[in-house]
């Protein structure tokens, strides 16, 4: 079986503040075109930042256009739990268990915090979406890549 290496997708360019951007535009809540899940359970998945591992997931909804992980950092964040849009997701890796996202542990950290009685409310929703929306350069669009 073919191996994706986390760090290479089409739908990423890295730059130099460690911000992976999206070919098109950013869509928080829709899993990548590229993304293979495969109708797999990823409650268990190990989940990985660009610089490290961050936790695994405690929750996760495949809603259209509402997908999400929630997050169980463990002793990252002291025990705290935070919510990843779907969007940021850019492999999955069903032999290891694990799932990649395009932020850096600081981006995930900074992120708003993790509401229980609400992350799943449309307006706290918006307002994680319009967080990692803005973790990318301005225009969302990635720089061009330098000639090789």
């Amino acid at each position: 079986m073919d191996t994706l290496d986390p760090q290479e997708s089409r739908y990423q360019t890295p730059e130099t503040t460690g911000n992976v951007v999206p070919s098109g535009s950013f869509d928080p809540w829709r899993y990548r075109d590229d993304v293979t899940l495969s109708g797999a359970d990823l409650i268990g998945y190990k989940v990985e930042a660009t610089d490290g591992g961050i936790g695994k997931v405690d929750e996760a909804s495949h809603e259209v256009n509402a997908a999400w992980l929630a997050v169980d950092t463990g002793l990252w964040i002291f025990g705290k739990k935070v919510l990843i849009p779907a969007g940021t997701v850019n492999h999955v890796d069903h032999e290891t268990r694990t799932v990649y996202v395009d932020r850096t542990k600081e981006q995930i950290k900074e992120a708003p915090e993790f509401d229980p009685d609400r992350y799943t409310d449309p307006m706290y929703q918006d307002k994680v979406g319009s967080y990692y929306g803005g973790t990318y350069p301005p225009g969302g669009a990635p720089p061009p890549r330098p000639a090789m």
